[in-house]
């Protein structure tokens, strides 16, 4: 099965996106963040950029402005850093899927104690 190119560029993408994120932005309001999805459009023209957070509510949604503010400088050095045709505009949102997992985690734990055994 032969991947779209879109595929591919979204693997890159997450890739250099995660490392300029790491090491090339320096706003103190960006917390423990991992870039964890990027999902683009098949015409490459949109990216999608999923965050996760570590911290408050309040970090999460410094960190998601702070990014969102940096998404300038993010293209203007993927630009220097891959060589494609089109830049894909970026759009930072939050994914709350690593939440997700732990409410069911606690809940799943609450149901097993309630039930007489030990803690997951």
């Amino acid at each position: 099965m032969r991947f779209k190119r879109s595929q591919r560029i979204q693997e890159l993408l997450l890739e250099e996106i995660s490392k300029i994120v790491q090491s090339g932005l320096k706003d103190p309001r960006i917390g423990f963040t991992t870039i964890t999805k990027v999902e683009l459009t098949d015409n490459l023209k949109l990216a999608k950029v999923f965050v996760s957070v570590m911290g408050t509510e309040k970090e999460k949604s410094d960190t998601l402005e702070a990014l969102n503010s940096a998404k300038g400088f993010v293209r203007n050095t993927l630009g220097k850093n891959l060589y494609l045709k089109y830049l894909p505009v970026l759009d930072f949102r939050q994914d709350d899927n690593a939440d997700h997992v732990e409410k069911i985690s606690r809940i799943l734990n609450e149901l097993h104690t309630e039930s007489g055994g030990q803690p997951l």
